[in-house]
């Protein structure tokens, strides 16, 4: 067992403890988690004292707004982690207010974008791609691992490893179904598609320059939410038919259809007069 230290004086040793908490996450992380961490931690170790007032002298040095919110909590993760296994004496994060968020309307598409979108794309395997991002609200990673064996065709149902390895079903619609029947699954890369991330995310960007419209998958996540929320679908169905722990990014994301809502009953109020 490592004896607790004081911080500001074992610098060199920073790396080493870095080292650890990764290899203390991979237990229970998916890939992406762990670089994460790694991304938002690495900058922070290397220039700056775990300390209260190094904490904030860091966050106050970045300039990417709701950002920060993400290398606060790695941070916390971090801080937390080494109080708890005795590597310091106190934790600093406890002292350290969390970055204020700002809270924009986020964007999503509406049933004439999404078809514009389709009809711009290249070829089936590509609207597939969209189609199931806008029915199933599939995260890319979910998507970009999907296999044959994990399509259940009777039900228009995709099992899929969900974000902190859990498993779920993401449902489909009948269009999508026929364009994944047109598909050449038999390649080398594993999944369905024959693209890894890289590839479908470049896909995306193209679309994007293309049509001028938001594509990529957030955006398609929140679009799959509105949609349902548009038709009458409550909020805790979403969440479980999205994959989401609480209904707090449910009820975000369902946010610009509910002033839509209000919107239209104020227009039909003034129009009575």
């Amino acid at each position: 067992m490592w004896k607790s230290y004081d911080w500001p004086t074992i610098n060199v040793r920073s790396f080493i403890f870095l080292d650890k908490f990764l290899q203390s996450r991979r237990q229970g992380s998916s890939v992406r988690t762990i670089e994460f961490y790694e991304c938002c931690l690495k900058p922070f170790v290397l220039n700056y004292e775990l300390t209260t007032e190094g904490i904030n002298q860091f966050l106050r040095s970045l300039a990417c707004g709701n950002g920060k919110h993400g290398y606060y909590r790695a941070i916390r993760a971090f801080c937390n982690w080494l109080y708890r296994n005795g590597y310091v004496k106190s934790n600093p994060i406890e002292n350290v207010d969390p970055p204020k968020q700002s809270r924009k309307l986020l964007p999503c598409l509406n049933e004439d974008e999404v078809e514009y979108i389709l009809e711009q794309a290249r070829n089936v395997r590509d609207r597939a791609i969209i189609s199931l991002f806008v029915d199933s609200g599939i995260r890319l990673n979910e998507l970009v691992n999907i296999r044959l064996d994990d399509i259940d065709w009777e039900s228009q149902t995709v099992m899929i490893m969900g974000k902190g390895n859990k498993q779920r079903k993401a449902l489909f619609t009948e269009r999508t179904a026929s364009m994944l029947k047109q598909l050449n699954m038999d390649n080398e890369h594993g999944n369905i598609w024959g693209m890894t991330r890289r590839g479908i995310m470049i896909m995306l960007y193209r679309l994007h320059k293309q049509t001028g419209l938001p594509s990529n998958p957030h955006t398609f996540r929140r679009t799959f939410a509105s949609n349902l929320h548009r038709h009458g679908l409550d909020v805790e169905h979403i969440m479980r038919l999205g994959g989401w722990e609480s209904l707090d990014m449910v009820l975000r994301y369902t946010k610009s259809v509910k002033f839509e809502e209000s919107l239209k009953v104020y227009r039909e109020l003034e129009s009575m007069g």
